[in-house]
């Protein structure tokens, strides 16, 4: 009767606990009004509209998501960046699901929430469509799934992890430090007997067939994406963006106030006997981790290892105080984090008042922001010199800019000043090519000077990219527009040089 009752009070946990996610869901949807697009959302938008199975910069299910997005809610901003904020929902309830089937009492799970809730990657990805939600989401299902499958011993759970790898695999290829996780997870721990189970064969049939058609685009497409890969991270290496990664572990991907929580998580999954048969959540945690340090990566992409462990963590350290203790704990920590969630939301979140003081604060600690500006501003401009361009002449005039952002900002806020779609060459606009017929006049966005009379017989400067609030965001560092004439060499010779990744 005793442990009857404790379960009922478990599984009521969780709808407290998604209640708790859709309350934060609404609040990103409210706050996620502010401000603007981000360069990376315009990039991802206008990829929506022409969806593919695959993309050179992800894989396609980003800008699907971002298909439903435009269908459901048209370009409102707060209704694009819905789905992100709504895949961190899930992965707060997934959390605290996962500290139920470690063992936790309603505390823990709450507490393992709450941890999550206010992690700045989970409040972040809240507020920005990319892939960065997505991929969080895929990588706590698979530890959802591992934790369920050890919890019940039912082999049906490989399907829902092979689902989960699919999926990943479709939103972002860092998953495959999660598979690296989880095969060694499994070779390391007794779940080798998993290896005579015919559903951990069927799980992996899955996300084979999941994923297979992004993998066949990358084939016929000379796997592009790896080119890109190597390139962005380069640049990351060199402009310093890798270097703090073991730093930046204490507060970027997790709330630095939950250090002890997931560093106990780690320790009770290696070394707490009562922990031991879920042992290989340890190792899919651990050997992404130390497989990101290897490779260089960003200190963000560590992200989704951290729920398992916070749940884990929650659960040893509450098991170990009286009921009482537990009840004080609660009363103290809870108020805390939620502090301090709202302390980091105010830096990192839009919602600073632009040109404040606090709007400078918040530059500082999330230049993001930087990015979230200008846009609709640099589209007018852009409108206002293609009307000094004779009508007559149009027909043989396109837009070029030299960054997704901006061309993504033509595609959606130049329709409404009767602009065409803006031609580039980074990314995947570049094999949307150049247009036909090939332009004779181009309207510049982002390029140097000294490049385009390389390229053009005439270079006239026709404007510069607003910035209202004066931010130093990627724009100020190139802000001439220039209209170009006269192509030195034939389109068809130029566009294969002018390709890039961005």
């Amino acid at each position: 009767m005793h442990d009857a009752h404790e379960l009922r009070e478990r599984r009521s946990a969780l709808l407290g606990i998604a209640l708790f996610a859709l309350a934060k869901l609404a609040l990103h949807t409210w706050i996620n009004r502010q401000y603007g697009f981000h360069r990376d959302e315009l990039a991802t938008l206008d990829d929506a509209r022409h969806l593919a199975w695959g993309f050179v910069a992800y894989p396609p299910l980003t800008p699907f998501f971002g298909r439903i997005a435009l269908t459901l809610f048209g370009t409102s901003l707060a209704g694009f960046r819905f789905f992100a904020a709504a895949a961190q929902a899930v992965a707060i309830v997934l959390t605290g699901d996962i500290a139920r089937r470690l063992g936790g009492a309603r505390a823990a799970q709450w507490l393992a929430a709450i941890a999550v809730a206010v992690a700045p990657i989970s409040l972040g990805a809240s507020s920005l469509f990319q892939y960065v939600a997505f991929d969080y989401l895929w990588w706590v299902v698979i530890a959802w799934g591992m934790t369920a499958l050890v919890a019940s011993e039912d082999p049906r759970w490989w399907l829902v992890i092979g689902a989960g790898i699919g999926l990943g695999v479709l939103t972002k290829y860092a998953i495959a430090f999660c598979v690296a996780g989880v095969v060694l997870g499994v070779l390391l721990t007794p779940r080798r007997r998993d290896l005579r189970s015919k559903y951990l064969w069927l799980g992996v049939a899955v996300a084979v067939v999941i994923a297979a058609p992004n993998l066949l685009w990358e084939v016929r497409h000379d796997f592009i994406t790896l080119d890109f890969l190597k390139s962005i991270h380069q640049r990351d290496i060199e402009i310093g963006r890798t270097s703090d990664f073991l730093v930046n572990q204490l507060y970027v991907p997790a709330n630095p106030l939950t250090i002890p929580l997931w560093a106990a998580g780690l320790a009770a999954l290696f070394f707490v006997r009562s922990f031991a048969r879920f042992r290989i959540l340890a190792w899919v945690a651990l050997v992404p981790f130390v497989l990101f340090i290897v490779a260089k990566g960003r200190d963000y992409y560590a992200g989704p290892l951290y729920p398992p462990l916070l749940a884990a963590g929650s659960v040893l350290l509450l098991s170990l105080m009286s009921a009482r203790a537990v009840r004080w704990t609660l009363a103290i920590a809870i108020p805390i984090l939620l502090a301090a969630g709202g302390a980091i939301a105010a830096l990192i979140l839009p919602v600073a008042p632009p040109g404040s003081a606090w709007f400078r604060r918040a530059l500082e600690e999330n230049g993001d922001l930087r990015e979230e500006l200008g846009w609709p501003e640099l589209a007018g401009e852009v409108a206002r010199i293609w009307q000094t361009i004779p009508a007559s002449e149009r027909a043989h005039a396109a837009i070029y800019c030299a960054n997704y952002g901006e061309a993504g900002a033509i595609g959606l806020y130049g329709p409404a000043h009767g602009l065409p779609p803006a031609i580039s060459g980074v990314n995947s606009f570049w094999a949307r090519g150049y247009g036909d017929p090939p332009p004779d006049i181009v309207i510049v966005v982002g390029a140097r000077r000294e490049r385009l009379e390389q390229r053009f017989g005439v270079v006239e400067l026709a404007g510069h990219v607003p910035n209202p609030w004066h931010v130093a965001n990627e724009e100020a560092g190139h802000p001439e527009i220039y209209v170009c004439r006269g192509p030195r060499v034939p389109w068809a010779q130029l566009w294969p040089q002018i390709r890039s990744f961005g």
